[in-house]
């Protein structure tokens, strides 16, 4: 599965992002990738939405990482995890962060600077690639699911 938008607003990247959390399940990863601000955070911000998260979605990059209690298509509570590595100099980082109980739980979890996991990247996940367009708030999303 790749698909693969054009947005022209961080109100069209939400959108996007809301139509994509409709294929989340318990467990899922998704690892985000792009240059600052080519809007990670926005797609973030528009899956929780869709997951009913309670909290305001902000980036993690100086905390790494936030908890926000969603609910899933069934109306049962989910945990989502928001993971912000930008800030990360080693694989013995991630270690520190318990990145255990965040992946592969029954929550869902999303990774911005998931470059940064190298190894420890799942081998079932999701790719998001975010990337800057033409005109100053245009973006391309490419969405993968990937089964290695």
């Amino acid at each position: 599965m790749i698909v693969e938008e054009a947005t022209q607003s961080v109100q069209e990247t939400i959108a996007v992002a809301q139509t994509f959390a409709r294929l989340l399940r318990r467990g899922d990863i998704v690892a985000l990738y792009g240059d600052l601000g080519s809007g990670k955070t926005q797609f973030v911000k528009g899956a929780c939405k869709a997951l009913h998260a309670a909290a305001s979605v902000v980036s993690p990059t100086f905390v790494i990482l936030h908890r926000y209690e969603g609910r899933d298509s069934a109306g049962k509570e989910l945990l989502i995890y928001h993971v912000d590595l930008y800030r990360i100099q080693s694989p013995n980082e991630i270690y520190d962060l318990g990145y255990e109980e965040f992946f592969g739980g029954e929550g869902i979890t999303f990774v911005e600077w998931a470059d940064k996991l190298g190894a420890l990247l799942p081998k079932r996940r999701y790719e998001v690639h975010c990337a800057y367009g033409e005109k100053e708030n245009d973006r391309t999303i490419r969405i993968e699911l990937i089964e290695e």
